[in-house]
């Protein structure tokens, strides 16, 4: 006898199914991955040393406009990442 979560599973899978990956997709996943990690962390590192001079400064004003940059980059960085990763998966 299945469970609740098993007949579930399957009523999902039926109107949605699984899409397999190939090895290929799976390593350009990977490197789609690899590559915007570089990205943010390059933005990051760069953003950073703006803080401290702004810290440095005494310029609080400053340092919020900074941060909220670097918040504001890096969710455009993680969206465009999601959707090259979605192109790719779509085929």
């Amino acid at each position: 006898m299945k469970s609740s979560y098993e007949l579930a599973m399957e009523r999902l899978n039926k109107t949605a199914p699984v899409k397999k990956l190939t090895p290929e997709q799976k390593e350009a996943l990977a490197e789609i991955d690899s590559k915007y990690a570089a990205k943010i962390a390059e933005r990051e590192i760069f953003v950073k040393g703006e803080l401290a001079k702004a810290r440095e400064k005494g310029d609080y004003e400053a340092y919020l406009m900074v941060e909220k940059q670097l918040v504001s980059d890096r969710k455009s960085l993680e969206a465009e990442r999601e959707e090259k990763k979605d192109q790719l998966r779509q085929g």
